[in-house]
């Protein structure tokens, strides 16, 4: 393995900034239309701002979602993780906000004035999506002096709260956090604007759609305020849920033909269960893995993996559900900045984790849904860049296989190993189940007859 990159400026909106990562990354494909900002005719602060960033001409999501949205129509946008959905919402909400306030202060007099209650509110299914999307929306807003505001579970609960009750024109949260302030009174959704609902099928996956449906009903009618969902998959439920609570939605999908990247080189390896963490090992010692993510189905397995990376010198990270917010974050820093060259997680990492140069994606488990692999393997290849996407079919897992390539539309090259070939690894200890029954509770001591 190669010495870990250089630091990422993070606060530069990687998402969609092409001209940068060709720059860094040999071999890399712009992923940008011809069309430029700046034809779209987007306010004054906004340009500011974007010429501030670097940032020129739109990715296709972008071309085609732009027009509609700045109209104030309702737009379902499909496209590929790291093609720019989030810049695409962020304009236009952005947009509208701006040129209502200029109203309002021309009217008032006032040049300070805000505008008088919450305007826009974008739910995320993660906590790190929500982080990725409050960060990009500062880049965009440096020059613009709309108010953002953060809510999400984990931290900072009483921070966040007095964020929003100072006073708000957009939220940026996850649904339980938001569902918590709103039946507070914390804010009112009488005057929102514009609703987000990014990666609109993964809220399904975690069981949000009961509080979004909460939240749908509260905000005002469809006629009354504009919606834009996003995401990589949609799926016919998303549909259903567009179609009952937005306005005549226009849908964009940008490449449904192509569900994973072409620039992604995919292979499957068929190793035996005892064989996996060995190859793993073997694997990610080679000099072309610069920067990976391991994916593992269970919070167990994933503690393993990590745990034997870690006694063979391989520098790792741990990212699952059970692991602390702020630990989580730390975590991801270290590894957006090239101080750990490999991060092992569940799904919980398969969204919303913006990270450049990212060379290689290992599915050490096949995920049990075939979504689940477009948004694992989409972590690389990002804005045209190359990228490897390695899947062990195993014993336990290998039956998802034939799923996933009709999904996909094409079979998975098969990889030869050698069994015999393969390095002898230090074996980490096995770590003790946690017991979910006596979690936080002493055990009773045994009875006396």
């Amino acid at each position: 393995m190669t010495e870990a990159h250089e630091a990422a400026n993070p606060d530069q909106l990687n998402e969609y900034h092409a001209d940068e990562a060709a720059a860094q990354a040999p071999g890399v494909v712009t992923a940008m239309t011809n069309t430029r900002f700046s034809e779209f005719d987007l306010h004054p602060l906004i340009m500011t701002g974007l010429e501030q960033a670097g940032f020129s001409h739109c990715t296709p999501i972008q071309e085609k979602t732009l027009p509609l949205a700045l109209q104030g129509r309702d737009v379902t946008g499909q496209a590929q993780t790291g093609t720019g959905k989030t810049a695409a919402f962020l304009l236009a909400i952005m947009q509208r906000l701006l040129l209502q306030r200029d109203r309002m202060r021309a009217d008032t007099g006032d040049t300070g004035a805000h505008l008088p209650g919450l305007a826009a509110l974008i739910l995320a299914p993660t906590r790190e999506l929500a982080i990725q999307i409050h960060r990009d929306a500062e880049l965009l807003n440096h020059t613009a002096g709309l108010r953002l505001t953060l809510a999400y579970g984990g931290i900072d609960y009483d921070k966040q709260r007095q964020d929003i009750v100072a006073g708000t024109d957009i939220i940026i949260g996850t649904p339980g956090r938001i569902i918590d302030y709103f039946k507070q009174g914390v804010f009112k959704l009488n005057q929102l604007q514009v609703l987000v609902l990014d990666e609109a099928d993964r809220m399904f996956d975690l069981g949000f759609i009961k509080d979004i449906r909460y939240l749908l009903r509260r905000c005002p009618s469809p006629e009354q305020r504009q919606t834009l969902l996003f995401s990589a998959t949609i799926s016919h439920r998303v549909m259903e849920l567009a179609y009952e609570h937005m306005n005549k939605p226009e849908r964009v999908t940008i490449e449904a033909e192509q569900i994973t990247a072409d620039n992604i080189e995919e292979r499957v390896y068929y190793p035996a269960n005892e064989d996996k963490l060995a190859l793993l090992v073997n694997e990610l010692q080679q000099d072309a893995v610069e920067r990976a993510i391991v994916f593992v189905n269970t919070k167990h397995e994933a503690q393993r993996v990590a745990d034997t990376l870690r006694v063979n010198e391989i520098p790792s990270a741990l990212l699952s559900g059970n692991v602390p917010q702020q630990r989580r974050q730390k975590l991801l820093a270290r590894f957006s900045a090239g101080e750990v060259a490999v991060l092992v997680g569940t799904d919980v990492a398969a969204r919303g984790l913006h990270i450049p140069a990212v060379s290689h994606v290992f599915n050490y488990d096949l995920p049990q849904s075939a979504e689940d692999y477009v948004h694992r393997v989409g972590r690389t290849a990002r804005l045209g860049a190359t990228g490897v996407a390695i899947s062990f079919a195993c014993e336990h897992y290998a039956f998802h296989q034939p799923e996933i390539e009709e999904y996909i539309g094409h079979a998975l090259p098969l990889q030869q190993y050698d069994p015999d070939a393969l390095p002898s690894i230090n074996r980490a200890p096995r770590r003790p189940r946690e017991d979910r029954h006596s979690k936080g509770r002493r055990r009773a001591p045994p009875r006396r007859h």
